[in-house]
């Protein structure tokens, strides 16, 4: 008899999830998005709240939010993307949390079926791959890298690693809420912190909209989020950036030893190179041992 095993999501939750919405001068576009996310909630059958939070807005977020009905948390001075869930979530009183934006960049249809994925896993992202995604030319190519990084170190496809739009266990969150940071790298910290610590992540398929206002992604962003992979990586799992650091060193070293025995004299090149693979692979087995150590407790 064949029988299948579900990744496992932890207990079963009531149907009922809080949206988070984090908004920054979105004025003109937050009242129609919290309209449209009721409009779809209200044919799942599940318990819901909307949760607005203005992040400091010089317009007024929080007045047209208000007129939704939704509830509004408004801050004095903006904090950041990530400051903006933090603080939505930890006010949100459900189990389930779904965010996304205020710009009208993801669709609300794709709701639904999340919410059908909810109790098998512990996240579920809506991955812009779908047929229509608008995402500006200058963009991808970083992105492309960024996105083959993280899947090479975590060892695991991600299709997208920062989307805006996805469901989550309120306590996967409230887990991580250390490591999770003020900005946009808030998506991309989740992401890698659940897929390195086995948790069962699924990946939705999504048209992404244009983008309604002004996009506040600036370039340095890239930087920001690579360094963001490479150190949540070696928070979690370690041995994938030292191992391969340590190998280069040592090819190093050992091109330079066949040459140096070549030419009968043993060069500082060699010693340094090999010295240095010895050195980071024992650090890298030093961060392993400490980060299983974090693991278990």
């Amino acid at each position: 008899m064949i029988e299948e095993i579900l990744d496992d999501a932890g207990p079963t939750l009531p149907q009922a999830v809080s949206v988070v919405i984090p908004a920054y001068n979105e004025g003109a576009h937050v009242a129609s998005q919290v309209r449209d996310v009721e409009r779809v909630l209200k044919t799942t059958g599940w318990t819901y709240e909307i949760i607005v939070v203005d992040d400091g807005s010089k317009d007024d977020t929080a007045v047209q939010a208000d007129t939704t009905g939704a509830r509004v948390l408004r801050r004095i001075r903006n904090r950041g993307y990530g400051a903006g869930l933090k603080l939505g979530i930890r006010h949100a009183q459900y189990g389930y949390i779904l965010i996304t934006d205020a710009d009208g960049t993801y669709p609300v249809e794709a709701i639904p079926a999340m919410l059908a994925s909810a109790d098998r896993h512990a996240m579920v992202v809506g991955a812009r791959t779908g047929t229509t995604v608008h995402i500006p030319l200058i963009r991808r190519p970083a992105k492309a890298f960024i996105r083959w990084l993280a899947s090479y170190l975590s060892g695991q496809h991600i299709p997208d690693i920062n989307s805006g739009l996805r469901l989550m266990r309120k306590d996967l969150v409230e887990r991580y809420e250390h490591l999770l940071p003020d900005g946009f790298s808030f998506t991309t910290t989740i992401t890698l912190a659940s897929i390195c610590n086995g948790y069962a992540v699924q990946y939705q398929s999504i048209d992404y909209h244009a983008r309604l206002g002004e996009s506040k992604i600036r370039a340095r962003h890239a930087y920001d989020f690579t360094l963001l992979v490479l150190r949540v990586i070696v928070y979690f799992n370690p041995l994938k950036v030292f191992l391969p650091l340590g190998a280069f060193l040592a090819s190093i070293g050992l091109g330079k030893l066949v040459y140096d025995i070549w030419k009968d004299n043993l060069s500082e090149t060699t010693l340094l190179g090999l010295l240095g693979a010895m050195l980071v692979w024992s650090v890298g087995m030093l961060a392993d041992q400490n980060a299983r150590t974090a693991v278990r407790r």
